[in-house]
């Protein structure tokens, strides 16, 4: 099969670290190459000269608390933006693939989110999270868009990497525990993104919205309870520091947060044949690979 060209937007986040290790690696478990041709972050402009065939789209304002402070630049990213790769998807026919999040969700209730319940963020990065589906979905073009939530890594900020820094700052951490979800590794949504890519170009019925987070749920409280005990295990941290669970209201943060986070990722298993791990697999995973890089 010739090799698709795929247009790369967001390689500097979280996420877009995941995708930049795989189109690296001399070990592939989901091939890229040969299906693929990766072209590097590019303007608009130069993308239309060369026929895009794949836009992925890992690119985003994730900044909550910044959005809140600074809404139109989070609908400049998130909403405008997404508007402009549409256009280029039209124009050439080509799938593209976007992220999305748990927090265009209200949080109300206790079990997980479907990918037919509707929308209604609570924040301004939610809503400009939203405006970008929405745009998506309006354009007409062929397009798989995925709603995740609460991504670790071990690059950039993530709550994994500053509860360390915490751990090593502090003797007690205040930690909200009326918010509930799934920690989900950078590196796994990018490994399984990458095989439902390929799965799409073969089977386009299988394009849509999906929801693809890690197994399980735990609060954040519990979170970084397990974030310490790992972290002690494998010594990245001398001690682990007293924790104290707290409501989202006492924690009295500018930014409205969904409390039910959980994610229904029941379609993305039974379509793809994908088993999503536990969320404790890919922590574990992040924390090991912290070791590693000290």
């Amino acid at each position: 099969m010739r090799p698709l060209n795929l247009f790369f937007y967001g390689a500097s986040g979280q996420l877009g670290q995941g995708f930049e290790k795989i189109f690296t690696s001399p070990q592939q478990r989901y091939k890229v190459t040969p299906m693929c041709v990766v072209f590097p972050e590019t303007n608009i402009a130069q993308a239309s000269q060369r026929r895009p065939e794949v836009i992925l789209n890992a690119a985003a304002y994730t900044d909550v608390i910044g959005a809140e402070l600074a809404p139109a630049q989070a609908m400049r990213v998130n909403g405008e933006g997404v508007a402009r790769l549409t256009a280029l998807a039209k124009q050439h026919d080509a799938l593209l693939v976007h992220f999305s999040t748990d927090y265009v969700f209200d949080g109300s209730g206790h079990r997980p989110w479907r990918e037919t319940d509707q929308p209604a963020p609570l924040n301004a990065y939610g809503q400009s999270k939203w405006a970008g589906e929405q745009a998506i979905i309006a354009s007409g073009c062929r397009y798989l868009i995925i709603r995740t939530s609460w991504l670790h890594s071990p690059w950039r900020t993530n709550f994994l990497k500053t509860m360390l820094q915490l751990a090593r700052d502090r003797d007690e951490l205040q930690v909200v525990s009326d918010q509930v979800g799934a920690p989900t590794s950078a590196m796994m949504l990018a490994e399984v993104t990458l095989m439902a890519i390929n799965r799409v170009v073969a089977e386009p019925e299988l394009m849509g919205l999906y929801h693809v987070a890690a197994s399980g749920a735990v609060s954040w409280f519990d979170y970084a309870r397990f974030i310490f005990s790992k972290s002690h295990e494998l010594g990245l941290i001398e001690k682990v520091p007293r924790l104290k669970p707290i409501t989202s209201v006492d924690y009295g943060c500018v930014v409205n947060r969904p409390l039910n986070s959980r994610l229904d990722t029941q379609l993305f298993s039974q379509c793809f044949g994908v088993h999503l791990p536990d969320w404790r697999v890919g922590v574990s995973a992040t924390l090991q690979a912290l070791f590693e890089e000290q």
